[in-house]
């Protein structure tokens, strides 16, 4: 499938699918959805905590390096398990911008080596994040109660309905911690369903820049 790299409206870059008119990111800013969506509503709820995140879809490591830079922030120890069927290429990770456009010159080393890490190796960024890239599709993930936090970036349920399925929400609700959060981008009733049959509580958030809701599902 062509790709190709194309600039959001606040200035990062994201890849685009052409075949299926789809991005990795929101056109209206790749670091703004990140920000909102997973930082706002997820990771910012464990102030001062150890987290174990989950997140679907590594792709372009964004969401993985946002994590770093706020958790110091945030005051957290981060255990971050990225899964990944279909890994973006050197040159494409090349071609992204988020160090620059996060001002984190000073942190350029780690997003390299996020990327340049080992697939299904526990790798230390540093004392208070340790990162675990796995290459494996999403319905193979078996996890039970490991996690306290699901970042849920999977391609649109547009293009790829089956990762938004009952089947797929139900090892999410599986792999969570009582307590547990699952945040993503989709605000579809088809999605919302899902989730409830599963046994989440879902509440409807404000979306990130050009996305009117996002949800956010609680276990327990």
């Amino acid at each position: 499938m062509e790709r190709e790299i194309i600039q959001t409206l606040d200035g990062s870059t994201t890849i685009h699918l052409k075949e299926w008119d789809e991005c990795y990111h929101s056109k209206h800013g790749a670091i703004q959805e990140a920000q909102h969506v997973f930082i706002k509503n997820g990771l910012s709820l464990f102030e001062n905590q150890s987290v174990s995140i989950l997140e679907i879809g590594f792709g372009t490591g964004l969401n993985a390096f946002i994590t770093f830079l706020e958790a110091k922030k945030l005051n957290q120890t981060i255990n971050y398990v990225g899964v990944e069927a279909y890994p973006v290429s050197a040159a494409e990770v090349v071609a992204m911008n988020y160090v620059a456009e996060l001002n984190a010159g000073n942190e350029i080393q780690i997003f390299e080596k996020m990327h340049e890490s080992n697939w299904d190796e526990k790798v230390l960024m540093n004392p208070d994040f340790v990162l675990t890239k796995r290459k494996q599709f999403f319905d193979q993930i078996e996890d039970i109660e490991k996690f306290d936090l699901i970042y849920f970036d999977a391609f649109g349920y547009r293009v790829q309905p089956e990762l938004w399925s009952t089947a797929i929400f139900k090892k999410m609700y599986d792999a969570l911690k009582p307590k547990g959060k699952l945040v993503t981008y989709a605000a579809r009733g088809v999605v919302k369903r899902s989730m409830l049959e599963v046994g989440f509580t879902v509440e409807k958030l404000a979306g990130p820049p050009g996305k009117r809701e996002m949800f956010r599902a609680s276990k327990g």
